[in-house]
């Protein structure tokens, strides 16, 4: 069984666990002849150049949580974290004083950059720091361009319009300016990372994880050849939704999904992917228990869809959702 994810954030690492531990459990060294493989597209639209070193949150994300090294308390960065280079480095004026990047992170990114500068793409890169833990999880960046997301936000203070990183409008400001739109840089001359169409070509099933529509699966798409290679696929396409009741999970899509038009419901984001048989990107929809007439109202009109509990509290539930997806899939008939 090859399982390909999209994926982004901490939502999307958490799903990646959970799908991680599933196929343990279902298929165990191969019992009964099937084996199990992993391999995640990961969003880089978060990326940034900060203080001279190269940042990739959502990869380094998955990193430290399929190694079971990440703070599970604020669910970003690594487990027993200092902060004194940070600190430092406020003293010199250098980076953002409200962007924190702490010792065993910055080491992370020390090294990237390192290999960067030698001449290593952001795939290769990714492939030297999964060897360091046994992962059993493959990542992949999503493009080797460096696609940063930028936002043009509308600023009452200023009362204009103005672009800034992702990053600051999320991490400074909260997402509180209103977003009018998101850029992605240099999309147009972006292609797929080394594997990440073979990836979804020779899948089993394609899984889009609960990670933000906009800024996470979105950039993903974004990547001219991925969208193609997923309608082109034959392996069974499933989203599962990052809204529950008309509320975020995790993360702040509720601030981006107004820009692109888009409602923030289980429904909205579910018909803003669409059917494949009707030129979307799913065959199958996973929503919560609480959302379970919007599966209905899905389904009638082309795009199926299915009701589980979506809440990941820990590894089980984490597992039992990623159960749910894989059992969809399986059942569902891919768009020929």
């Amino acid at each position: 069984m090859r399982i390909t994810v999209l994926a982004g954030g901490v939502g999307g690492s958490r799903f990646v666990r959970g799908v991680r531990e599933e196929c343990a459990r279902r298929w165990p060294d191969g019992a009964g002849g099937t084996a199990a493989s992993v391999t995640v597209v990961v969003n880089t639209g978060d990326d940034i150049w900060l203080s001279g070193v190269r940042l990739m949150p959502d990869f380094d994300s998955l990193l430290y949580s399929l190694a079971g090294v990440n703070d599970t308390e604020r669910g970003w960065g690594r487990a027993g974290e200092t902060e004194r280079v940070s600190a430092e480095l406020r003293e010199w004026g250098v980076g953002w004083p409200w962007f924190t990047l702490g010792d065993l992170d910055l080491g992370t990114h020390l090294a990237r950059t390192v290999w960067l500068r030698e001449g290593l793409t952001p795939s290769q890169v990714g492939e030297r720091l999964q060897r360091r833990w046994p992962l059993g999880v493959r990542l992949i960046p999503a493009t080797d361009t460096e696609v940063d997301t930028h936002v043009r936000v509308a600023d009452p203070e200023a009362s204009d319009e103005r672009e800034m990183h992702f990053q600051e409008w999320w991490t400074r400001y909260r997402a509180t300016l209103p977003a009018l739109a998101f850029r992605q840089q240099h999309i147009a001359d972006a292609r797929p990372a080394p594997g990440v169409a073979e990836a979804i070509a020779d899948a089993d099933l394609v899984l889009i994880a609960p990670s933000n529509p906009v800024v996470s699966i979105g950039t993903i798409l974004a990547v001219p050849g991925i969208r193609e290679a997923l309608a082109a696929t034959a392996a069974p396409v499933v989203g599962v939704s990052p809204i529950i009741g008309g509320k975020v999970v995790r993360g702040m899509a509720d601030a981006c999904l107004p820009a692109i038009g888009v409602e923030t419901s289980a429904e909205g984001v579910g018909r803003h992917y669409g059917a494949r048989a009707q030129g979307g990107l799913l065959d199958a929809w996973l929503v919560d228990e609480t959302d379970a007439a919007a599966a209905a109202s899905l389904t009638a009109d082309g795009l199926p869809a299915a009701s589980a509990p979506l809440w990941m509290h820990d590894l089980d539930t984490s597992a039992a959702l990623a159960g749910a997806s894989i059992d969809l899939g399986l059942g569902s008939t891919p768009a020929s």
